[in-house]
């Protein structure tokens, strides 16, 4: 538990100073975040704001969860490597799509095509390692081969077919967090409540492990996972640097988060849900990213379909994703935000309820 809290603590103050202190080193180097021209027209004012704030995220949380791991007598476990590959790999892949929309001042940075490989390769390599390696004394590994909602259950399905969740989740999941990047402080604030709550699910984890000699624990009830509690430890030091982040990018935002951070942000979450067996109970609460993803889809859908039975396209929300429309509705972007955080909230309170609930079950 000192780790946890040591670790939240260091994210916090290496966040708020570090980003201090990137928003005038990106600004010097003309780092500025290029906008997209069919999106509110409230948000064309934040042409040349410093973007790439991600980066902070990235280097406060990591430094936080080793530092904070190490003086506390522990080490890095396989489960925590694991998720720093994740959390760094998406990361980059987001960080090639930033530099290249700065360097050329257009919207438009890397293909479809080349983040998709991108962040294949990222989910794809973390899939056969957590699959496959790092078991420990009891032979758990990292992530297992069996659906899982907060335990796992069904048949063990073949590897191919675990690889292939795994991507659709890790990419699921980070593209959602990266629509959700939008509004001023909408993803950092939501992914602080989301990302916490992970936080909160190892600890107990944790606290109800298979095998453990707590006199507490109930082995029908126990959890067979690997390392919760130093996943718990990461988790805290990316909410905690989210918050940190969060203090410079509300409306006003004097610094962009861009692709590096919601890449990662999405893939850390990915790698929490899987290495935590829960898998399907992510979609609850994160549900927010959910809701942002089914709006793009949807309104891709209905306007492909309309266009092609009709002639013309229509649309169902004005814009997506989803915090657009009621900007274009008229609702100021700080109402959005703070509305959606409030989902987020609501998501994230339903997540630990059924997590809860299956528990006492």
């Amino acid at each position: 538990m000192r780790a946890i809290l040591l670790s939240g603590a260091l994210a916090t103050v290496c966040s708020l100073l570090g980003t201090r202190i990137a928003i005038g080193w990106f600004a010097r180097r003309g780092f500025g975040q290029p906008i997209r021209l069919d999106g509110p027209t409230t948000h064309h004012v934040k042409r040349g704001t410093p973007t790439m704030g991600g980066l902070v995220i990235l280097l406060s949380a990591t430094a936080a969860y080793l530092t904070a791991t190490i003086l506390t007598g522990g080490w890095p476990t396989a489960s925590a490597w694991l998720l720093m590959l994740l959390f760094l790999g998406c990361g980059a892949v987001g960080f090639l799509d930033d530099f290249i929309k700065v360097y050329t001042q257009n919207n438009q940075g890397l293909s479809s095509r080349a983040k998709m490989a991108g962040q294949t390769l990222v989910a794809l390599v973390f899939g056969v390692l957590a699959t496959q390696f790092f078991a420990d004394e009891r032979g758990v590994r990292p992530a297992s081969q069996y659906i899982s909602t907060t335990h796992d259950w069904g048949i063990k399905l073949p590897l191919i077919v675990v690889l292939l969740l795994i991507w659709f989740l890790v990419t699921a999941t980070s593209n959602g967090a990266n629509l959700t990047d939008g509004a001023d402080g909408l993803l950092a604030g939501a992914s602080a409540l989301i990302v916490g709550a992970y936080t909160i699910v190892n600890i107990w984890q944790n606290n109800q492990l298979c095998d453990s000699s707590r006199p507490t624990v109930v082995e029908a009830q126990c959890y067979q996972v690997r390392d919760p509690l130093d996943l718990a430890v990461f988790a805290a030091a990316i909410a905690a640097a989210c918050v940190g982040f969060l203090w410079w990018n509300a409306k006003p935002a004097r610094i962009i988060m861009g692709d590096v951070g919601s890449l990662a942000i999405g893939g850390a979450l990915a790698g929490l849900a899987i290495m935590s067996r829960t898998e399907l109970l992510m979609a609850v609460v994160g549900g927010l990213f959910v809701l942002e993803t089914m709006s793009v889809l949807l309104q891709m859908i209905c306007f492909k379909l309309t266009k092609r039975l009709t002639g013309t396209g229509r649309r169902i929300f004005r814009i997506a994703p989803i915090h657009h429309h009621f900007e274009h509705l008229g609702w100021d972007e700080v109402t959005v935000v703070i509305r959606f955080w409030i989902v987020a909230g609501i998501f994230v309170a339903t997540g630990l309820g059924i997590f809860y609930a299956s528990w006492l079950a």
